[in-house]
């Protein structure tokens, strides 16, 4: 980088942070009081101790348990996912782990706005009138920030044993956080969400104060696809549960058009109502009306959770208001709970499925393969007749498999392999890691379809894993037909009225080779037949 463009974006990082101050000057001088009087009232010293607890503990769990600090935007995460109950390392340390630095980051920023809320809402000082701060153990702020930076860590531990799949991230307690808050300040979780997306718009503008991007072609999957909506629900609804409990304990009631509005506004911003099945093949179905209708119901149990009283709406069984809207959400919890027990009670029942030959790569524990179209072990066939679908049970990419920690995962579609052509995995444990390269190196015959092979890399290991059937181009040169055939290498086969001519291998770069009377001329990733005044091209690298 110049010298002079060095020095322009530090003008514009110090031209943010002097608005930024200025700002922040300017609204305590116009403001009535101390702004922060209030934060302290409830707040030790006016600091969310608790929240920046959990909040360091998730970073750490990312920079020394997943190898962040060596590799902060490639950290191990396969180890890490809540696979199953039979490996409680997974379970235990998913809640608290992370699949990227983008992922951390997220979670970090929104840990610290939604839980300073929720923390707030908790408070460091008794709210009993009369109660005097440190008299016993239940009004000491030390042992009440302790108790909410254990209640964080429980409810986490909680989403991983109750993780539908195998899930990554603090998103489960974030949404905890959310839930508590909205039943005592349901306007204010909405502002948290803004104040979340200032911090994340202000860090990438220090980070990177102007850049310039131009119009790409990428691999995406829908945004929705990748929302883990079960284990956002049950963060949601714990927090809800205890925040009921809490708040109706001290009577701390907001209007229930504020709860409604904010629950339901919470739930569009966050994607909650983004319910979905996969198709296979890459392919998602999003029940947008489904989804939206739940959220409506969410917004309707979080309001009677929030406004819940002794008054009797059942009075032949004595059913209160209070009664009938906890149970509500009690049972939400439940049923979100029980209905992640099978997934979690799975077993690596065949861990050879899809190996054929010699087409896999071992790494300690594990098994790394490439296949297409096999049994997927982890998700079965799943029926969901209201809607007349049934989940996919065939997986296709590079599969990673170890018996020992109940492992056996596609973590590379072969659509995405192909569109990237080269993939890093990283595998390991407590206290090792090691990276495998997967290369796919593909020729598309013209007029016909593509062919490929797949090698895993690890160390000075090359191996080849997957090889493709062979393609024939459609195009015929003086009456010669042009074959592919992949392998090690890949080898050109000239044929006509079905008599083999000859073959070769794919010439270098920039460089020719003869076979059947026919010439091929590679020029870059294209290769040409040529014979006597006809040149045609037979094949463009993948």
């Amino acid at each position: 980088m110049a010298a002079l463009d060095w020095y322009w974006l530090l003008i514009q990082r110090l031209a943010l942070l002097v608005a930024a101050l200025a700002s922040l000057l300017a609204l305590r001088a116009l403001s009535d009081g101390d702004p922060m009087r209030s934060v302290r009232r409830r707040l030790l010293l006016g600091v969310p101790w608790g929240t920046l607890t959990a909040t360091g503990v998730v970073a750490a769990v990312y920079l020394f348990v997943q190898n962040g600090l060596a590799h902060p935007y490639a950290p191990t995460v396969i180890p890490y996912r809540s696979w199953s109950y039979f490996y409680p390392v997974g379970v235990l340390v998913s809640p608290f782990a992370h699949a990227s630095f983008g992922h951390l980051f997220g979670n970090l920023v929104a840990t610290l706005t939604l839980g300073s809320l929720a923390e707030y809402a908790w408070g460091h000082f008794p709210r009993e009138r009369g109660a005097q701060a440190f008299s016993d153990l239940r009004t000491n702020p030390v042992a009440r920030i302790g108790a909410f930076v254990a209640a964080s860590l429980l409810v986490g531990v909680l989403t991983g044993v109750f993780a539908l799949g195998p899930s990554v991230g603090f998103s489960g307690v974030i949404f905890a956080f959310a839930g508590f808050a909205l039943l005592r300040y349901p306007i204010g979780t909405l502002v948290a969400l803004l104040v979340g997306d200032l911090l994340s718009l202000g860090y990438n503008a220090l980070r990177t104060p102007a850049f310039t991007q131009a119009g790409h072609a990428a691999y995406v999957t829908p945004w929705w696809a990748d929302i883990a909506i079960q284990g956002h629900a049950f963060g949601l609804f714990v927090g809800a549960l205890l925040g009921a409990l809490l708040f109706d304990r001290r009577d701390e009631r907001p209007p229930a058009a504020r709860v409604w509005l904010g629950a339901l506004l919470f739930v569009v911003a966050q994607g909650l109502w983004a319910v979905y099945l996969p198709r296979g093949g890459g392919e998602y179905t999003l029940y947008r009306a489904v989804g939206v209708a739940l959220g409506f119901a969410i917004a309707l149990l979080l309001t009677g959770a929030a406004r819940a009283t002794d008054r009797t709406v059942v009075e032949r069984i004595d059913l209160s208001s209070r009664e009938l809207s906890f149970g509500f959400v009690l049972a939400v919890v439940l049923a979100l709970a029980v209905v992640a027990v099978p997934f979690n009670l799975f077993v690596v029942a065949d861990a050879e499925a899809g190996v054929a030959g010699d087409n896999s790569l071992s790494v300690g524990d594990y098994t790394v393969f490439y296949a297409e179209s096999v049994p997927n072990q982890y998700v079965s066939a799943v029926d969901v007749p209201a809607f007349r679908e049934r989940t996919a049970v065939n997986a296709s990419g590079v599969i990673v498999v170890s018996p020992e920690r109940n492992i056996w995962w596609e973590v590379v579609s072969d659509d995405r392999l192909a569109y990237d052509g080269t993939q890093e995995i990283y595998v390991g444990g407590l206290g090792w890691r090691e990276a495998i390269t997967v290369d796919r190196t593909a020729w598309d015959a013209v007029g016909n379809e593509t062919t490929y092979t797949v090698h895993l890399e690890h160390g000075d290991r090359r191996k080849l894993v997957y090889v493709g059937e062979s393609v024939r181009a459609e195009p015929t040169v003086e009456g010669r037909n042009v074959t592919i055939f992949p392998g090690d290498p890949f080898t050109l086969v000239v044929t006509s009225d079905g008599r083999t001519l000859g073959s070769a291998p794919i010439p270098e770069k920039n460089a020719t080779t003869s076979v059947g009377n026919l010439t091929f001329v590679r020029e870059e990733d294209r290769i040409y037949a040529t014979a006597d005044d006809s040149r045609v091209r037979v094949a463009t690298k993948g």
